[in-house]
C-alpha cells in the first residue's frame, strides 16, 4: 500500500502527515504536487490525503479553488475507481467544494478561530478508518479551523444517518454528545462522514497531530493503523 499526501500554496499541515506516515507508521509515502495531473504509480488499494491549512489562501472560501487544481481531476478519478481518499480540515472543505463529499463547511458560528483538543465519539466501525475501533468509543483529537461548521439540507442530513456514513460526533469524555459539547456549530455534531461508497472520508480534526507518544497523545493513530488493516484484508 503506497500514501500520497496533496500540497497545494497554503497547505501546512503536510509535512506533519508525511511525517506520520513515514517516519511514524513507516510506510511507503509520496508528496503530490497540486499542478501535476497525473497520479503516477497510484491504483486501488492506495490511499491519498488531503491535508489541512489554507490552499490558495481560502480565497472565496476555504476548498473552492483548490477543488479547480490539476492535479483534482485525477484525484476524483482515483475514488470514482474505488481508491481511498482522506481529507483532514482542509481537506475536508476540499473534498466538499468539489462534491466527492456531501454538505458544506462554513465560518463557525462563534466567528473565531478554534484550536483545542476536543473528544470525538466513533459512531461505526464500519470504514476502512474507523475499523479498529468500537461504536461509542471516545478519543481526544485537536481541531484548528475557523470554517469547520458542517452543514446540509435535511434529506441529506438523514440520508447520512440512515446509511451511517456518520463517522464521528464530538463529544464529553464521556461520550455524551451534546450542544455544549460542539465546539463550532456544526450540524448535529457532525465532525466527520464518509460518501456512500465508503472509500472518501473527511473530517475536521487532526489526527496526525495525536499519533506520537512524543506528542502526549496517541489516539489519532488507531485511524491510520485502521487504513492499514484495512488494506490487509483479501477483497
Amino acid at each position: 500500500m503506497k500514501f500520497g499526501v496533496l500540497i497545494f500554496p497554503g497547505s501546512n499541515c503536510d509535512r506533519d502527515m508525511l511525517h506520520v506516515l513515514e517516519n511514524v507508521m513507516e510506510q511507503e509515502v509520496h508528496p503530490i504536487w497540486h499542478k501535476n495531473t497525473e497520479l503516477e504509480g497510484f491504483g486501488e488499494g492506495d490511499c491519498l490525503f488531503l491535508p489541512g491549512g489554507f490552499s490558495y489562501g481560502d480565497y472565496l472560501r476555504p476548498g473552492a479553488i483548490a477543488q479547480f487544481a490539476p492535479i483534482m481531476r485525477s484525484v476524483t478519478e482515483f475514488a470514482n475507481a474505488g481508491g481511498l481518499v482522506w481529507g483532514i480540515c482542509n481537506g475536508f472543505q476540499i473534498l466538499c467544494e468539489n462534491g466527492l463529499l456531501p454538505g458544506a463547511l462554513v465560518q463557525n458560528a462563534q466567528r473565531k478561530f478554534v484550536c483545542k483538543n476536543v473528544y470525538l465519539r466513533c459512531e461505526t466501525a464500519n470504514s476502512a478508518i474507523t475499523g479498529l475501533m468500537s461504536e461509542g468509543e471516545v478519543m481526544k483529537i485537536p481541531i484548528a479551523h475557523a470554517d469547520g461548521r458542517f452543514l446540509t439540507d435535511e434529506v441529506t442530513h438523514q440520508s447520512l444517518i440512515q446509511n451511517g456514513q456518520i463517522l464521528f460526533r464530538y463529544c464529553h469524555e464521556d461520550g455524551t454528545v451534546d450542544q455544549d459539547s460542539n465546539p463550532n456549530g456544526t450540524l448535529d455534531n457532525i465532525a466527520g462522514i464518509c460518501n456512500e461508497n465508503r472509500n472518501v472520508f473527511g473530517m475536521m480534526p487532526h489526527p496526525e497531530r495525536a499519533s506520537e507518544v512524543d506528542l502526549g497523545n496517541v489516539d489519532g493513530r488507531k485511524m491510520f493503523e485502521s487504513v492499514l488493516r484495512y488494506s490487509a484484508i483479501p477483497a
